[in-house]
């Protein structure tokens, strides 16, 4: 005997008490203690912060983690979880900052590094309770409680091992150039980092008149979208070869005239609805070496001055076109990577008028203290600036200017190019390389590989892996104070040795205070103030997370690379790129073997979804209200597992709850109540079933999908297809529960073959388990409910993964099978049309194409009703007789008859097996007439022992109108 199964699935019960047993029962373990011997299956596992709540983006990913690595496991690898936290960088700082009411880098600085660090130590596993509830509740399968922290002593030595052997291969330098910064948090950012916070905002452009030197009255037009770089403006820069025109305009109130030069390709643009003349053309080349007089006096009246005799002049440089603007580019060494290096080549003064903090400096003493980018308005200071100009008539045209621009993606502060000192790890020196071990990774889906990532390597930059922060890696290099000799430090012995202090923090507050004689000088050796990028932290995590090669060599040899990784789609740019540029350096190997790259989840609107507009439902909510394998469904069977956004719609998982779900249910329910009833003994039954001694077949095609089914999955899941693999089950299981059972009812509990009966609950038993173990990956609840009680074993989730039997698959089968299905669902449509109901028998079918087995076109006769079923060669459509004989009409009453019954039998509440008797009463001759002749028909459907004409009290009755004529109808046990 079987569990008894409520025929009302409620899910989220079910889940919480599979989660009991899996946890009192150790199963997470023993699915990887059974496999001890097997091949190890290795995984990396991106960690998370702990600074919030798990939001849609991390139940998804963890959802799809937990699918490949479940189906693997049942594939027979071993495959140990461990959890992981980050803990460094500018997500945590941001946090403590916030407590502590900092505004200011400098108020860190002042109240003491150590001090902040303790508060951003203190806030790292601030949420870790709410993860550990709902990483579980999904169903997910991971080690919490061994996890690593990129914080602890042994995983950041690993990441000095990593710098290290960076800098022993010559791949770490020093630099300076125009970087992103963000002005807030006073620090440098990274190209992915700066990539990730771009959004579209309305600046304002101006084009500035700067009078020739020479030539009193003539101006050269500029344009810049930057209006606050103007006070670092050094230098013109005009194409070589492009054509420029100086044209003349007439003040129509003064009557002042003046001349202006700028690109012959955009004097239209420029001028548009001015009365102008053209006076003179000349070659970009003809105006190298024209001075001309500066917006701003603050610097280039300053004696002090570098390169004040190369400052202020025109130059060519091949960087300028003529696609917008006026053809002539203003150049700020200081805030731009072109204008650097111009700067660089023609030995240009170099002016940096603001702080990192954005607060331009005394110098400039009309804005002195303003901040060039100000969060709650970024224009602010160009006003300021614009009308400055304009006050001096150096202003010739502005306007709003839409682009996009970058923005800190923590703190969403407009960044600012700088230009400033980094350390860096020269990508471009192993660009080839890692170029073409990337062919070797598996992408799902398959166009990230030459696409998203594939142009992200191939226009790889350097590094910059220096941060001016504090809660982080720190840099583990020493610089001498006198002769500046450079110490970089692999491990704490190494470091312990040279400075003879113990160590036992790798943090800044710790190691700013170690210090050693020089061994070339008489100078003391201190280490450099920046930290690591948090990214370097993330792209060391497969050496670090076990502290290798201080401890577990083999263990790493033998997890490197890893099999299988999957993050969201900004991770190619971030920590799929990372891991994959050092692998590539210190191992020549790829980092990671297989990546599955997820999209988005949206909120119902599409807008991205926040707690404070309250536009999505509560993770933990949806789980308690639908389940967790609808959640999981709803999730792995979406466009979101291949690269792409979708807006979580809670209406979709209810559609689920009703449709895939419940007949997954319905099917399950019905097995067991019926072999429940007939006691059928599973341990004698169990052998898979031998489809050539099958005699339905219905149970051959069944047998036959199951294993398409099973074949397609391996083969999708092989290729780390989620939405195919999970998609699969929407066809396999309608199939199973709308065509093979409901075609099959009648051999569960009508039977008078024994041995059809026997092939019924085999096959279907049999269907149900392969079923489970199929889906236990996807949908791990549900699945092992159904395989537990239909087999008593522990758990699906010990047991190895389905295999097709290819002799199981008869692809004719199918064939027909749908041919059948395309037919019924055509005549049904006749039925319609003629406005004749199911339940009334016709006569004949036509139809034409392929010719069907005899036992096919019985499943047409019976689907649609028809007595005879008729091929005709040469007809391409599906023709019904809908003539009716009385013989007809008597079945078809006979049939309204039992559907009556049937509806009091369960009214009544009647068990499927129980016995009963009915009783009629009636003045309708027909309906005497049918009753009578057709009774042995009617006891056997309705499994009734009687039919008697009379009327007494009986437990169900009812009155109803059969054809027009009114029939009394009872039951009684």
């Amino acid at each position: 005997m079987f569990k008894e199964v409520n025929s009302n699935m409620n899910l989220p019960e079910i889940e919480r008490a599979i989660l009991k047993f899996w946890d009192e029962n150790k199963i997470f373990e023993k699915s990887i203690e059974n496999r001890a011997d097997k091949p190890l299956y290795s995984f990396y596992d991106g960690p998370p912060f702990a600074t919030g709540s798990p939001h849609y983006g991390h139940i998804l990913v963890s959802a799809m983690k937990d699918a490949v690595l479940r189906y693997w496991t049942m594939k027979g690898y071993k495959i140990p979880r461990r959890w992981g936290w980050d803990c460094h960088g500018l997500p945590i700082e941001n946090i403590a900052e916030k407590e502590l009411g900092i505004t200011h880098k400098k108020q860190i600085e002042e109240m003491g590094v150590k001090k902040f660090n303790d508060v951003c130590r203190g806030k790292i596993m601030e949420y870790v309770s709410e993860w550990e509830k709902v990483i579980p509740r999904l169903g997910r399968w991971v080690d919490m409680k061994n996890s690593y922290k990129t914080m602890d002593l042994p995983y950041m030595e690993s990441v000095w091992w990593t710098f290290k052997e960076l800098w022993d291969k010559d791949l770490i330098y020093e630099g300076y150039r125009v970087m992103y910064i963000c002005p807030r948090c006073e620090t440098t950012l990274s190209q992915s980092e700066v990539s990730e916070g771009y959004r579209t905002v309305k600046d304002l452009s101006v084009v500035v008149k700067l009078e020739l030197t020479d030539e009193p009255g003539t101006f050269v037009l500029a344009w810049t979208t930057t209006p606050w770089t103007l006070i670092g403006n050094v230098a013109l820069a005009v194409g070589d070869n492009i054509n420029y025109q100086k044209v003349e305009l007439t003040d129509p109130e003064s009557g002042q005239i003046e001349q202006y030069i700028l690109a012959k390709e955009r004097v239209e643009n420029i001028l548009t609805g001015q009365n102008y003349r053209v006076s003179e053309e000349m070659k970009g080349v003809d105006l190298v070496g024209k001075r001309y007089k500066p917006l701003f006096n603050y610097y280039s009246n300053d004696e002090n001055q570098k390169n004040k005799e190369n400052g202020w002049k025109i130059y060519t440089a091949d960087f300028v076109t003529t696609k917008e603007g006026t053809g002539v580019v203003h150049i700020a060494p200081a805030f731009g990577e072109d204008d650097m290096n111009l700067g660089k080549e023609k030995h240009l003064p170099f002016i940096q008028h603001i702080g990192m903090d954005g607060i331009i400096k005394s110098e400039a003493i009309e804005f002195a203290g303003m901040h060039v980018k100000p969060i709650d308005d970024g224009t602010k200071t160009d006003v300021e600036i614009i009308k400055y100009l304009a006050a001096k008539d150096l202003l010739f045209a502005k306007e709003k200017y839409e682009h996009s621009y970058p923005h800190c993606w923590r703190c969403d502060t407009p960044l600012i190019n700088y230009a400033t000192g980094s350390w860096f790890v020269k990508v471009t020196g192993i660009k080839d390389e890692a170029i073409k071990l990337a062919k070797e990774i598996n992408w799902s889906p398959t166009h990230i590989k030459e696409g998203r990532f594939g142009k992200w390597l191939e226009g790889a930059r350097d590094w910059s892996i220096s941060r001016q922060r504090y809660w982080a890696s720190v840099i583990p290099v020493w610089k001498c104070q006198k002769c500046s000799d450079l110490i970089a430090f692999g491990s704490i012995a190494d470091l312990k040795q040279k400075s003879g202090q113990e160590i036992l923090d790798l943090h800044k507050d710790a190691m700013d205070d170690v210090s050693f004689d020089c061994e070339k000088c008489d100078g003391i050796m201190k280490r450099i103030p920046d930290v690591l990028d948090t990214w370097f932290d993330s792209g060391s995590m497969p050496y670090a997370q076990i502290h290798y090669p201080f401890e577990n060599q083999e263990k790493f040899e033998n997890s490197f690379p890893a099999e299988f990784i999957a993050e969201a789609v900004d991770q190619t740019r971030a920590w799929f790129y990372y891991l994959h540029v050092i692998a590539a350096s210190i191992k020549d190997k790829i980092a990671f073997k297989n990546v599955i790259v997820n999209g988005i989840v949206l909120a119902e609107d599409g807008k991205k979804m926040a707690k404070r507009l309250h536009n999505y439902p509560d993770p933990m909510e949806v789980m308690d209200k639908y389940g967790a394998d609808i959640l999981r469904q709803y999730l792995l069977s979406s466009p979101v597992v291949a690269a792409e956004n979708i807006n979580f719609s809670e209406k979709e998982l209810a559609e689920l709850q009703r449709g895939m779900f419940r007949m997954i249910w319905n099917s399950y329910s019905f097995f067991v109540l019926y072999a429940n009833i007939d006691k059928w003994d599973a341990n004698i039954e169990r052998p898979t079933p031998d489809a050539r001694r099958l005699t339905n077949v219905l149970d051959r095609w069944i047998l036959s999908e199951l294993n398409i089914l099973i074949t397609n999955l391996n083969k999708s899941m092989k290729k780390y297809e989620l939405m195919q693999s999970t998609r699969h089950f929407t066809a396999f299981v309608d199939n199973l529960s709308n065509w093979y059972i409901r075609r099959s009812r009648k051999r569960f509990w009508k039977s008078e073959n024994d041995s059809d009966k026997s092939d019924a609950y085999k096959t279907l038993h049999y269907v149900l388990v392969q079923l489970s173990k199929s889906m236990a990956p996807f949908t791990p609840f549900l699945s092992d409910e159904v395989y537990k009680n239909l087999t008593g074993e522990e758990s699906v989730h010990l047991q190895d993964y389905p295999k097709a039997d290819a002799t199981l698959i008869d692809q004719r089968l199918n064939g027909q099978m749908n041919l059948v299905r395309d037919i019924v669902e055509k005549g049904l449509s006749a039925r319609a049309e003629a406005k004749i109901k199911v339940r009334q028998p016709l006569g004949e079918l036509f139809y034409g194409g392929e010719k069907l087995d005899p036992e096919l076109e019985n499943i047409i006769a019976e689907e649609v009703n028809i007595k005879k079923i008729v091929w005709q060669e040469n007809i391409s459509d599906v023709r019904l007789n809908t003539e009716i004989s009385q013989d007809l009409q008597e079945e078809g009453i006979a049939r309204e008859i039992i559907r009556d019954i049937q509806n009091l039998r369960k009214t009544t509440g009647y068990k499927v097996e129980d016995r009963i008797t009915v009783l009629y009463e009636t003045d309708s001759k027909i309906l005497n007439t049918v009753l009578q002749k057709l009774n042995s028909n009617i006891k056997r459907e309705v499994l009734a022992d009687n039919i008697e004409k009379q009327k007494y009290e009986v437990d169900g009755q009812e009155n109803y109108s059969v054809y027009g004529e009114m029939i009394w109808i009872g039951v009684k046990k």
